[in-house]
């Protein structure tokens, strides 16, 4: 099964660290607030959105792809360029800013966390950045720009000016001869400060305009009122006009011009809340198909319905179910069932999904069985009554895929990153999530090289494929968890969060 042109077939990546922002100092706490909750790629890859649980969204730039650079630049230095531009983007700080703050909802008195759920690029005109963002409640769309400041910056007078020729051009300028620039929108309120050094005049400071650059962001448009529980999806529709929020019971379709109103396109709300039995998880627009999205459950069931077919979508396009990859039935089947993120793959006809246990890719053209099985935490299978207990059974762990659907990645516990391969074996490669990803993995197999030679001598035969892998089994540390990444979409560089850090590696 082939995801593109035969023309491209997969291939093992070798993976390297390239950049890390927000690194940790040996026995530095770190707070909640600053923990990432929320990672997105716009669909160039020029810049990159992080959300945490404080509230902010922070904006990283891709310099390399920088097409005002490219628009000004003469075609003999874009050649001298070339030569010294990265394989791979290189991002760097750009903007941050609060998106939400900490709310109280007096009618169900409920606190609003101000922690960020989700993050959407928008289309991007006159070279503007909009970007969409919800809490639990509340979805809030930011317009962010550069442009020129002036300020006012501090200057030493050189001794050798004339103390007399400095005092009549202050004098001249508080008697109004030279009034103040309101042609380009500045105010330079210099006359008290000047008023102020004339009485220090054997310390004082002139004053100078100057410019610099400032990328300020300001909300546009604020939805809200619509959601009575969590929002956990919020997708960008390919009109460019249109985006869908949906919580656990219902789907929001919303313009970007009209923030007053919405229209319900999905209710799974029951007339008695004794007969809810599943609740939605995640929602996405097809990648163009305007009319098409799908959504996931928490049994397990991810549904593609079609907006032509009528106003409420109660009735299902496709309906897809994996019975036979979660094991003898039990109390904790329907839990590992649930499917806590899905996503695209850009053909649009494909879908990768991850729950508790296993990364799945799926063919919308074969609803019985999804086309490959990636296990990602088979070893904690015997474990599952002590994960109920701490609570980390219900970790929601999100996945992604490369921009030729070839390759998936998502997380786990210890701050790994498990990546995969279509066609090539179901292992895939695991990496800890640190400036030197295979320290530690490198260190656990040597352990493992010891004990089974070791084992080996006394027993004399090999042990071959029963149950070893490339983890400790059971020393996960269930703090210390990758739930967050994104695949950029048309290089191989993913960024994940682990924690407050945000670490990307490129192949």
């Amino acid at each position: 099964m082939a995801l593109s042109s035969d023309s491209s077939s997969p291939s093992t990546l070798e993976w390297k660290f390239s950049q890390i922002f927000g690194e940790n100092l040996p026995g530095e706490d770190v707070q909640d607030i600053d923990i990432i909750s929320a990672v997105e790629f716009d669909k160039k890859g020029d810049f990159l959105a992080v959300g945490d649980r404080g509230g902010r969204v922070v904006i990283f730039e891709n310099k390399a792809g920088n097409h005002d650079l490219l628009d000004h630049t003469s075609r003999s230095e874009l050649e001298r360029l070339d030569l010294v531009v990265p394989q791979h983007p290189e991002f760097h700080y750009k903007t941050e800013f609060q998106s939400h703050e900490p709310e109280f909802d007096y009618l169900k008195s409920t606190e609003i966390e101000e922690k960020i759920n989700e993050v959407q690029w928008c289309a991007m005109p006159n070279g503007s950045l909009f970007i969409l963002s919800a809490n639990d409640k509340t979805i809030k769309l930011w317009k962010v720009k550069d442009h020129k400041v002036k300020k006012v910056k501090e200057m030493n007078v050189s001794p050798f000016v004339s103390s007399e020729n400095s005092l009549m051009a202050e004098s001249s300028f508080i008697n109004g001869k030279h009034k103040p620039n309101f042609a380009n929108g500045y105010f330079l309120e210099w006359t008290e400060n000047v008023a102020n050094s004339m009485s220090t005049s054997h310390s004082r400071h002139d004053k100078v305009p100057c410019s610099a650059d400032a990328t300020p962001a300001k909300c546009r448009k604020l939805y809200a009122h619509a959601h009575d529980f969590n929002i956990n999806s919020i997708s960008m529709n390919s009109d460019g006009e249109t985006f869908l929020s949906g919580d656990d019971l219902r789907i929001n379709l919303w313009n970007l011009e009209v923030s007053n109103q919405c229209f319900n396109i999905i209710d799974t709300k029951p007339e008695s809340m004794e007969d809810l039995t599943e609740v939605i998880t995640a929602a996405e627009f097809h990648p163009f198909h305007c009319n098409l999205l799908a959504y996931s459950s928490s049994r397990g069931f991810i549904r593609v319905v079609d907006m032509r077919q009528s106003a409420l979508c109660d009735h299902n396009a496709m309906i897809w179910k994996d019975v036979e990859s979660h094991g003898p039935k039990s109390f904790f089947t329907e839990i590992i069932a649930s499917i806590s993120d899905l996503n695209f793959a850009n053909d649009g006809r494909h879908i990768l999904s991850r729950d508790y246990m296993n990364l799945k890719l799926w063919d919308m053209h074969m609803d019985a069985r999804p086309v490959a099985t990636y296990r990602i935490h088979e070893q904690l299978r015997p474990k599952l009554f002590d994960l109920y207990n701490n609570d980390a059974i219900f970790d929601k762990f999100d996945c992604c895929l490369s921009g030729d659907g070839l390759h998936f990645a998502t997380g786990s516990y210890n701050n790994r990153l498990r990546i995969f391969s279509n066609g090539i074996g179901s292992q895939g490669l695991t990496m800890e999530a640190s400036k030197n990803p295979y320290r530690k993995l490198q260190a656990q197999t040597s352990r493992r090289a010891r004990r089974s030679s070791l084992s080996n001598l006394t027993r004399g035969f090999y042990r071959q494929g029963h149950g070893e892998s490339t983890t400790d089994e059971f020393s996960c540390d269930f703090n210390s968890k990758l739930l967050h990444l994104a695949w950029h979409p048309s290089k191989n560089l993913i960024a994940c969060a682990a924690n407050n850090s945000l670490l990307m590696y490129y192949a």
